[in-house]
């Protein structure tokens, strides 16, 4: 594999680890990952990721934004993108890695970004709940709709990296 080729393949990696990120602030992480496997494929000349693959991933990137999409009418809180906020879920996403990793190996560390990143958010965010006075505060079923979308989306972009990560390595 040539310099080229691997610093390729290591920035598509991280993309694919920002796209779940970006799904925890609400932002369209599920879209980065789509465009990241399809650059990708375009680059290496659909050689391991092929059109149904892609149209596959484009088909679950529109179901994850149009739910998370309904989470967002219906209600579901989003949290505030600060710097605390950016900062515990990236310790949190460490953290899950280390802790995952032993357990599962490569998915370990993908899966264990998301639920540590997650984890780091709620905490983050709970913090700030409890700092308010009580009329100011998110209800339990605005905030539990808001882990039920993030939990929904993150899944979804989990299962696109672990489809299209097979494909390559197979």
């Amino acid at each position: 594999m040539s310099i080229f080729a691997t610093v390729g393949f290591t920035v598509f990696i991280l993309i694919l680890f920002a796209g779940i990120f970006l799904n925890l602030f609400g932002l369209p992480g599920t879209v980065v990952v789509f465009f990241d496997v399809l650059f990708y494929a375009i680059f290496t000349g659909f050689d391991h990721i092929g059109l149904k693959i892609i149209l596959f991933l484009l088909i679950f990137t529109i179901i994850a934004e149009t739910i998370d999409l309904f989470f967002v009418i219906g209600g579901a809180f989003q949290p505030v993108a600060s710097k605390k906020s950016f900062g515990a879920a990236a310790l949190g996403a460490m953290v899950g890695i280390f802790l995952l990793t032993p357990f599962w190996g490569g998915p370990g560390i993908w899966i264990g970004f998301f639920f540590g990143g997650l984890a780091g958010t709620l905490i983050i965010e709970f913090i700030h709940q409890s700092n308010l006075k009580a009329p100011f505060r998110m209800p339990g079923r605005v905030i539990f709709a808001m882990i039920g979308g993030k939990m929904f989306k993150g899944i979804i972009a989990l299962s696109m990296i672990a489809f299209s990560l097979s494909n390559i390595y197979s």
